[in-house]
């Protein structure tokens, strides 16, 4: 069992920088595939970015692409999604997330197993 935990968010202007923080708990976490998603009011759920068990891979959704970049530090077991350049349309709830079953990144959340409780983006026009 996987227990995730996100910090990080807050309200920050548009053009602004946040780091968000997810910290695993389990002792099979350093094999687990880990992701990003993000739920807006009234949308669905979306994939953010998502990294490899070893921190070789990753993916980024195109909207996100060049602006986010998604890490670990498997020695300090966190995960980490630092955002830049903000937009108002980043708002957000963000939840991390882990696949028990793949190394590899993926971005469907039908494919990751235990999810954080959100931590809350707000960017400010």
């Amino acid at each position: 069992q996987v227990q995730l935990v996100e910090s990080g968010g807050g309200l920050v202007q548009a053009g602004g920088s946040l780091r968000l923080s997810c910290a695993p708990s389990g002792h099979s976490y350093s094999f687990y595939a880990m992701g990003w998603f993000r739920q807006a009011p009234g949308k669905e759920r979306e994939f953010v970015a998502a990294i490899g068990s070893a921190g070789g891979s990753t993916k980024y959704a195109e909207s996100v692409q060049g602006r986010f970049r998604i890490s670990r530090d498997n020695a300090k077991t966190m995960v980490y999604l630092q955002m830049t350049s903000l937009k108002p349309e980043d708002t957000a709830v963000y939840y991390c997330a882990a696949d028990r079953d793949s190394w590899l990144p993926g971005a469907k959340a039908d494919d990751y197993d235990y999810w954080g409780q959100g931590t809350q983006v707000t960017v400010s026009a």
